[in-house]
């Protein structure tokens, strides 16, 4: 990544007073979950809900709308009451193809919005302005995109995505066969907002059937923050 791609803001004092865009919010589910014996991760149930569940409730007061982008049969998701949106370039080339997904649905159904927010739709514990915190950072050093981070970690799948640049993603995963996001990002402007870590992490995300006996104990003390 460029030196002029790395600027990086904290959140952890920061007071938003920028306008925040209308934003249309996805929720990336496409994962295998091989790590858990198959299935889909964000129905995986910690504290008595779903980590879904628990997505959904921490990204809908942030959002003018919220989608799941998932393939396979969507009814699974069907109480969750949400538009499912499956990946149209074929091979499941990750989240990138998630992000077009979002992007051209965002542009066919909501052309009012020209901002989408993308999330991994297993990390539980988002933070509650996260929108709000990568709009700011995006306006203020003239980015066309944003990117989360926390402790000395990027998070590249908790982004927020220009819709207009849907056609110039499309060719890098269909005619470049690009596949990670960080090479992506690269070619643009792009603003960076650190959360801290501690006590817990925002960005946990849980992979293995050992994350989800940790997630227990941060759900905890997520509640009593």
């Amino acid at each position: 990544m460029s030196r002029r791609n790395r600027r990086s803001t904290s959140a952890r004092v920061k007071v938003v007073t920028t306008e925040i865009p209308l934003t249309q919010c996805v929720l990336l589910a496409g994962g295998l979950a091989r790590r858990m014996g198959g299935g889909d991760k964000p129905m995986r149930t910690i504290g008595g809900r779903t980590i879904l569940e628990r997505v959904i409730a921490r990204l809908t007061p942030q959002c003018s709308g919220l989608i799941l982008n998932a393939n396979g049969d969507p009814a699974r998701f069907a109480a969750f009451g949400l538009t499912v949106v499956a990946d149209d370039v074929p091979g499941f080339p990750g989240p990138l193809a998630g992000i077009l997904a979002a992007l051209d649905w965002t542009a066919a159904n909501r052309p009012d919005i020209k901002w989408v927010l993308s999330a991994a739709g297993d990390c539980p514990f988002l933070p509650r302005d996260l929108v709000a915190q990568l709009h700011e950072a995006r306006e203020r050093e003239n980015a066309q995109l944003a990117v989360a981070a926390s402790g000395d970690q990027t998070h590249p799948v908790i982004g927020l995505w220009r819709v207009t640049l849907r056609d110039e993603l499309r060719h890098a995963l269909v005619v470049e066969d690009l596949r990670k996001i960080d090479r992506w990002t690269a070619r643009y402007p792009l603003a960076t907002v650190t959360w801290p870590d501690e006590p817990l992490d925002p960005f946990f995300n849980a992979n293995t059937i050992e994350d989800i006996a940790e997630a227990e104990r941060l759900a905890a003390l997520d509640q009593a923050s």
